[in-house]
């Protein structure tokens, strides 16, 4: 029998490189991946802010009367989370008809002073507006 020259397969540094291209592009899948759930979860969030302004601007909207001028706070609980929100009643130029704007505030956020509204949302009432 006889014995060849050269056997078939894979060196030792071969096997090593692939390896480190294979865990490179690991790292590279989990990072992305990472970045991913950031982004759905903030989506999420602004998504589900965006409904808790619509139901304050409407439950303002369905008061009797114009609202007062200034701001008041609230709360509501939504999707397993306590909200918090600000409304703003400004005055408009036209007779009868207020500005209302939402601000609604990440559940970690209530608590701050200097926290930025995760989702504002602008609406008008007024005497003769539907809702």
């Amino acid at each position: 029998m006889s014995r060849p020259d050269r056997q078939r397969g894979f060196t030792l540094l071969e096997v090593l490189v692939a390896l480190v291209v294979l865990a490179l592009a690991l790292v590279a899948l989990t990072h992305t991946a990472a970045g991913e759930t950031d982004a759905y979860a903030k989506l999420r969030d602004r998504t589900l802010a965006s409904w808790v302004a619509s139901n304050a601007l409407t439950e303002t909207r369905l008061q009797a009367g114009l609202p007062a001028l200034g701001e008041r706070d609230g709360q509501e609980e939504f999707a397993n989370r306590r909200w918090h929100y600000r409304i703003t009643v400004a005055a408009t130029p036209a007779a009868g008809i207020r500005r209302l704007r939402v601000e609604v505030y990440a559940p970690a956020d209530a608590e701050r002073v200097d926290a930025t509204p995760l989702f504002t949302l602008d609406g008008f009432v007024g005497n003769g507006l539907s809702p």
